[in-house]
């Protein structure tokens, strides 16, 4: 459990430095399926059936059908990538950095002794990084892959505190997430028709 902490660690970091939506969405690809991972980590230590159904839910939806919806997107826009950022991918990176600390900090304090301290911690450091993304790219896609990332912490952040919730809520939370992603997919493509652009920041334009 903890080398996989250690890679979702290192997704979260390395999408906070790529520009390029196919290599973001590759990365959230293997993030997913390292959380499906964990899932199946927890059903080995458990024994209960329910974890591995819930690594299939989520390999299938986050690791297959989302990613497959955003590669189609992105074979679309053709050579889109962020161009300006809010912040440099180095500056982007202290700033994950720092909520990787803000957030092992809170878990020592909040919660002294808890046994899945390194789990809760990096689930709330992906959390925390996901909204990193959403508010500092501006590239539609980019914004996206963020809001799942975000996603991701959530449900690691359940695995680790509830060791999971009921199969049918599990289900329901996915499906809600797949359907949000290809709204925003649609979305994105009608904002790449009408502004011959991804870049979310032109939609300042419209401001009154």
């Amino acid at each position: 459990m903890n080398l996989l902490i250690i890679l979702l660690m290192f997704t979260a970091f390395w999408l906070t430095r790529t520009t390029d939506l196919r290599n973001a969405v590759t990365v959230f690809l293997v993030q997913s399926a390292m959380v499906a991972a964990a899932c199946l980590v927890v059903g080995a230590e458990t024994g209960e059936t329910h974890f591995f159904l819930a690594a299939l839910l989520t390999l299938v939806i986050k690791a297959v059908l989302i990613p497959y919806a955003l590669y189609r997107i992105v074979g679309r826009l053709r050579r889109e990538r962020e161009e300006e950022s809010l912040l440099s991918p180095n500056y982007s990176s202290l700033a994950a950095a720092f909520a990787v600390v803000l957030a092992y900090g809170f878990i020592d304090r909040a919660l002294p002794g808890v046994i899945s301290r390194d789990a809760l911690a990096a689930a709330m450091s992906l959390i925390l990084i996901g909204l990193q993304i959403i508010i500092i790219r501006h590239q539609a896609v980019l914004q996206i892959v963020g809001l799942s990332t975000l996603e991701n912490g959530l449900y690691l952040v359940s695995l680790s505190v509830t060791k999971g919730l009921p199969l049918i809520i599990e289900f329901g939370i996915l499906l809600d997430v797949l359907i949000a992603v290809v709204v925003l997919v649609i979305l994105t493509y009608r904002l790449k028709i009408s502004w011959l652009s991804t870049d979310t920041s032109l939609l300042q334009k419209l401001k009154g």
